[in-house]
């Protein structure tokens, strides 16, 4: 279990002891400055890791992915009962891969081109280098018969890289962002290697049943592939029948029981009844919790909140808005001019509607530890989540889950994951302005039963489908799969 780790291409792997090995761009630990801490490293916050944790430790698990550093090489190490294979990266490759093919190429174009994506070879020539690097790691690390899970678009080429080194692997792939349809991906100038690389797998996860549809529409279109009740037969050169790929939607979801133990907590109750003194307390607190990305709808909310303002249907003294906008890949050029746009927007309209007392916007370019976050959804009265695109949207469930007394509004834009399962929401399109406008006020004025009657439902929904049960569904059904596919 000792993977080559130069930024060069390594020597074909030889068999590792992990039964299980997940492979995702980043390890699930971040570098901590306290020499006192568990050798430098704490585990990451987020679902992922939280669902993936318990299996770990059951199975012997290694996890593949990046430790954050460009140009540093690190041996593989041990940290909370995972083994951790870290795979380097160069600054260029973090530029070319990351920042370029990843983000500025797949990013857009799988969220409907809302920004242009761009089309770089040397763009394309890093992808495949580093997706091979993933491979290597992860073909290093598998022991005999091991379950490989890879995750999410930047990685979409190593199912197939790591069935050409190891076929007696079991692999799945989840996809964590939307799948575009047939007409958009068909921009992408490597199309047929992504769906041949994606086809590597034995099963293929999606958030939603249109992506998956989207999917095994491009694997027919582009690879003229054989499909069949969200099967795909992969063929090898010669014609023959190599494996069979199963495509199929898998929602991911939250640590329902962390979310409702935080909102339980008599110090974050407290802290959230300071947030609203803080603000004056408003009779209505409306809450934006976003990483500050175009996909994300936030001018669209403060265009229509300001415009609420301006007509009077709301004031500075009975509602305040708290917009979160958690920094993003501040080095690419769209993510630093809409940063401009929305810190702009937002001055423009608290120097208008602010007073001594109140202020409109309450703009936070910030992130928060999860304490602080529980804390802000019982604040909130109102939850909008006005998303262009979004394969899921985690924080529209972590703010049901956080109502324990089923009080609180959630505005869902239509065009979230989360919408398919969340259908008493009070669901939008971000990009009518009009009807924006008119749900925002509805959601304010909701009668007391009323509100109560659709967030019990959302919680009903929340707490039957939980991360942990992603993670079993998803490992499942890439058992029966890969045993079917044997036999």
């Amino acid at each position: 279990m000792q993977p080559k780790n130069q930024a060069t291409r390594s020597p074909k792997p030889v068999h590792g002891t992990s039964d299980f090995v997940v492979v995702s761009n980043r390890l699930p630990v971040d570098r901590v400055a306290d020499e006192q801490s568990d050798a430098g490293w704490r585990r990451s916050p987020g679902g992922l890791v939280t669902a993936l944790a318990p299996v770990m430790a059951a199975r012997d698990g290694a996890w593949v992915g990046w430790h954050g550093a460009p140009d540093e090489t690190l041996e593989p190490f041990h940290h909370e009962n995972m083994d951790l294979i870290p795979v380097p990266l160069s600054g260029d490759e973090v530029e070319l891969y990351y920042e370029g093919f990843s983000n500025s190429t797949l990013w857009p174009l799988y969220h409907d081109v809302i920004a242009p994506p761009e089309f770089h070879r040397t763009w394309w020539d890093a992808y495949r280098r580093v997706n091979r690097r993933f491979a290597e790691a992860a073909a290093g690390a598998s022991a005999r018969n091991a379950t490989v899970w890879v995750q999410d678009y930047q990685l979409q080429l190593v199912p197939r890289y790591l069935r050409q080194l190891r076929p007696d692997l079991r692999i799945g792939f989840f996809n964590h962002i939307p799948f575009p349809p047939p007409e958009i991906f068909a921009q992408l100038p490597w199309r047929q290697s992504i769906i041949d690389g994606l086809l590597g797998a034995d099963l293929i996860g999606f958030q939603r049943p249109n992506d998956t549809a989207n999917f095994l529409r491009s694997a027919r279109r582009f690879l003229g592939a054989s499909v069949k009740a969200q099967q795909v037969h992969v063929k090898e050169p010669d014609g023959t029948i190599s494996h069979i790929a199963r495509a199929e939607p898998f929602p991911i979801s939250i640590d329902v029981g962390q979310i409702q133990k935080l909102a339980a907590d008599p110090e974050i109750i407290a802290r959230s009844k300071q947030i609203r003194e803080d603000l004056g307390n408003p009779k209505t607190i409306l809450l934006g919790v976003d990483r500050l990305d175009y996909t994300k709808g936030i001018t669209h909310r403060l265009k229509a909140y300001g415009e609420l303002l301006k007509d009077g249907a709301i004031t500075v003294e009975d509602a305040a808005l708290i917009q979160i906008a958690s920094p993003s890949r501040e080095r690419v050029e769209s993510y630093r001019l809409l940063r401009e746009d929305v810190e702009g927007m937002v001055g423009r309209l608290n120097g208008q509607f602010d007073t001594i007392q109140n202020t409109a916007i309450r703009y936070l370019h910030h992130s928060y530890p999860v304490e602080e976050m529980v804390a802000m959804y019982l604040a909130a009265d109102v939850m909008l989540v006005t998303a262009l695109r979004d394969g899921m949207n985690l924080v529209a469930k972590e703010y049901v889950a956080a109502r324990n007394d089923n009080t609180g509004a959630l505005v869902l834009s239509e065009f979230t994951g989360a919408a398919d399962q969340l259908k008493q929401a009070l669901l939008i399109n971000p990009h009518d302005i009009d009807g924006l406008k008119a749900t925002i006020v509805r959601a304010i004025n909701l009668p007391k039963a009323e509100s109560s009657r659709r967030m019990r439902s959302m919680r009903k929904q929340i707490l039957a489908h939980d991360v942990q049960r992603w993670s079993e569904d998803f490992l499942t059904t890439l058992q029966v799969e890969a045993v079917r596919d044997d036999g």
